[in-house]
């Protein structure tokens, strides 16, 4: 692993640990042929174990290709899947490459007319099986396709393979982030090996916006109830109860002139009507008889 290479571009701890924590390393249970040499072990559920050692190597090779294209613009990063888009945008943003994300649209390296089309002299996946329509088109006009790839990804006409976990929102940022890293230190962007990258590996990450959208509407909650909360306080401190607040405004506290007082109220509504115009005690008037 070391002899091959100086040992300046030997991975740090924080570099394998990063890569374990986001289970770069943890493959499928299913395995092809081209993807053998860069296993360690297989575990007793069947799952295969990719060699972090053998990930970091190929991230290196990728760099180091990435480096030679002259200009940025001609390197084509891709993603179809929903996990890797983000990260291929942030990719293409650091280090000047043009970024696909979403559907590929069939065409793209083959037909001149379409309005998507575009000559690439190097192209990035994130997914061979979901991204296999633009390594099909690549093959036919031999653009040079580096790609990760899981223990069963297949490996037709793919130049690079880099060996990791191509189904963990995870773990394909962290690969993603690394390699653009590298990409920068071999440009000399960075000063040296040493210094830390100001860009936190965090925004390389799928990020679901209907569970953000969820959150924000909880803040907006809370913030909500913080502002009532001192405006309740401030209205009903100065009483402490509601029956102390209606006696202070002068509800409650006297009757209206009138009632249990002065006036007798026993008095019947027939008998009061009886003397302005005899409705209770009178009788109604017989109709008048007919003179035939």
């Amino acid at each position: 692993m070391e002899a091959n290479r100086p040992s300046i571009f030997n991975p740090t701890s924080t570099d394998v640990e990063m890569m374990i924590a986001a289970n770069c390393h943890l493959g499928s249970k299913n395995l092809g042929v081209h993807m053998q040499p860069y296993l360690w072990k297989r575990r007793a559920d069947g799952i295969h174990v990719i060699n972090v050692g053998k990930t970091w190597e190929k991230i290196i090779l990728a760099a180091r290709i990435i480096v030679a294209v002259d200009n940025p613009a001609d390197i084509c990063v891709i993603s179809a899947r929903p996990y890797g888009q983000r990260a291929v945008l942030k990719f293409a943003a650091h280090t000047g490459a043009a970024a696909i994300a979403g559907r590929f649209t069939p065409g793209s390296f083959t037909n001149y007319i379409t309005r998507s089309f575009k000559e690439p002299r190097l192209i990035v996946l994130t997914d061979p099986r979901t991204d296999a329509q633009a390594i099909k088109e690549a093959s036919y006009v031999n653009i040079p396709v580096i790609a990760l790839c899981d223990t069963d990804s297949p490996t037709e006409h793919v130049d690079v393979a880099i060996p990791t976990n191509n189904k963990a929102r995870h773990a394909i940022g962290t690969i993603w982030w690394m390699l653009a890293r590298e990409v920068l230190r071999l440009r000399g962007t960075l000063p040296n090996r040493e210094s830390p990258w100001d860009v936190m590996v965090d925004l390389y990450f799928y990020r679901d916006p209907e569970a953000e959208a969820e959150e924000k509407v909880e803040d907006e909650k809370l913030i909500t109830a913080e502002e009532e909360a001192p405006a309740a306080e401030g209205a009903f401190g100065a009483t402490d109860t509601w029956q102390d607040s209606t006696t202070a405004a002068g509800f409650g506290t006297t009757a209206p002139a009138g009632w249990d007082s002065g006036a007798n109220p026993t008095t019947e509504w027939g008998e009061a009507q009886g003397g302005a115009g005899d409705w209770g005690s009178t009788e109604a008037p017989k109709p008048e008889e007919s003179q035939w």
